[in-house]
């Protein structure tokens, strides 16, 4: 996976994608969206961002909690589905500086039938969510274990974010 800086156009970095730089991430590029639907579809001050599974260097992040998995590798993860999630969130607003707030986060993790930490793991992207955006990174989260997810992919995360009124 190619990564690159993203700019407000004007050759000058966001203020939040100064944050997320000062925290030692960059954004990967967009990948495309491997069926027929959008990644993020924006409507009135709302965006919601489709399901992003976990990259890295071009590789999905796979494996099942409790199994091969555990929270302590969900940290890895988490960083991530994050990083993607800001990815199609910049390509359809143009800037991260335009989000208002982070509303919801729903987060599917891979999970044998018997792993109860669902929530341990999602507390990974809700924890780098918070540090970049502050208090109005603060969601409501939803953290459900499944069977099974796309392409093997450890977890799988939505994301709903409120724009400024001023960037319409």
């Amino acid at each position: 996976m190619k990564y690159k800086t993203y700019t407000d156009g004007d050759g000058m970095n966001t203020e939040v994608e100064e944050k997320i730089k000062k925290l030692g991430f960059t954004l990967p590029e967009l990948p495309k969206a491997l069926g027929s639907y959008l990644p993020c579809i924006v409507s009135g001050t709302l965006a919601f961002i489709s399901g992003v599974i976990p990259v890295k260097d071009g590789k999905v992040l796979t494996g099942k909690f409790g199994k091969e998995l555990t929270t302590d590798d969900a940290k890895e993860i988490g960083k991530a589905v994050v990083l993607s999630i800001l990815s199609n969130i910049k390509s359809a607003i143009g800037t991260l500086d335009k989000i208002e707030r982070v509303l919801k986060i729903e987060g599917f993790v891979n999970s044998t039938a018997d792993f109860k930490e669902q929530p341990a793991v999602l507390n990974e992207v809700s924890n780098l969510i918070v540090e970049i955006f502050g208090e109005k990174g603060k969601h409501s989260r939803i953290a459900i274990g499944v069977n099974s997810l796309p392409l093997g992919a450890a977890i799988e995360v939505s994301v709903i974010i409120e724009i400024k009124k001023t960037s319409r």
